[in-house]
């Protein structure tokens, strides 16, 4: 099953005889913005237009539990999870098609809990909102109730622990920037650095100029080239597990399955016997 879509394959799907539910899932991470200007509000966003038919999706509230413990964006109660997706009217039998404003990271996390608690098609649109030429939708449709009744995989999921030892036993990726891989900068959780072993593997580099996926087989190429070859476990973490579903998703767009440290940095770092890592080595 394909794990993205493009736009103009998404223009032939809503065509189809079963066309799929559009999820809108546009979200900015909360950094620290200048003065005066307001914070970004995907809600607005939707309101101000999105692609015809599709129902916005809130990831701070539906896609994650509140923070804590767990980090900035841990998984939402499963419960309440299937709910929201109900209410967006997924249904098990229809595919799902989730976008954001470009840069994929919220739609990819929509993707990730999607398939990890049993959704069989979901895809994400490659290029986000950009790469939409069609018509945009002022009206916000209230879809007929959906089945879809989530029930989370055994496997695709690590803690704090399991991502230590696969970068231990196998390869984990960091998804974040290199500076703060590094721990040159950290403008958000309160230590810098790495988990000991983790590879650096920023999620930017996995698109092109037009911040579309690159093609597969060089996303292979590349994750390869940084240690997942054949027969190696991967895990990817982020800042708080947003960006690291990209990963994940570009991973799966090499044929490449990964698990996810959900909690990632911002779990690992909000506990001082954990160790850090600094510098460009994995250590």
């Amino acid at each position: 099953m394909n794990a993205i879509i493009s736009a103009s394959e998404l223009v032939s799907a809503l065509a189809g005889e079963n066309p799929p539910v559009v999820l809108d899932v546009r979200w900015q991470l909360g950094v620290a913005k200048a003065a005066g200007e307001p914070p970004f509000d995907g809600l607005a966003a939707y309101a101000s237009g999105h692609l015809p038919g599709a129902v916005y999706v809130d990831l701070d509230r539906e896609l994650a539990g509140a923070p804590g413990t767990g980090g900035r964006h841990p998984l939402p109660d499963v419960e309440e999870f299937g709910a929201a997706m109900r209410r967006a009217g997924v249904s098990a039998a229809r595919p799902v098609v989730v976008y954001d404003g470009g840069q994929g990271w919220a739609a990819a996390r929509a993707w990730w809990l999607l398939r990890w608690t049993g959704h069989p098609d979901v895809r994400v649109l490659d290029g986000g909102l950009p790469s939409w030429t069609g018509d945009l939708s002022t009206d916000a449709p209230v879809p007929a109730e959906g089945d879809f009744r989530p029930v989370p995989a055994s496997d695709g999921l690590l803690d704090a622990d399991g991502a230590a030892a696969l970068a231990r036993s196998g390869v984990l990726f960091d998804a974040r920037a290199g500076e703060r891989y590094r721990g040159e900068v950290e403008p958000i959780d309160p230590v810098g650095g790495h988990i000991p072993g983790a590879v650096s593997a920023p999620t930017n580099e996995n698109l092109g100029p037009d911040g579309r996926f690159l093609p597969a087989e060089e996303l292979g190429d590349r994750f390869k080239a940084l240690g997942a070859v054949d027969g190696t476990a991967v895990g990817v973490y982020c800042g708080s597990g947003v960006s690291g579903a990209h990963e994940v998703l570009a991973l799966a767009v090499a044929g490449i399955p990964a698990a996810l440290y959900v909690g990632s940095w911002s779990e690992w770092s909000s506990d001082p016997s954990r160790p850090v890592a600094v510098g460009p080595d994995p250590q």
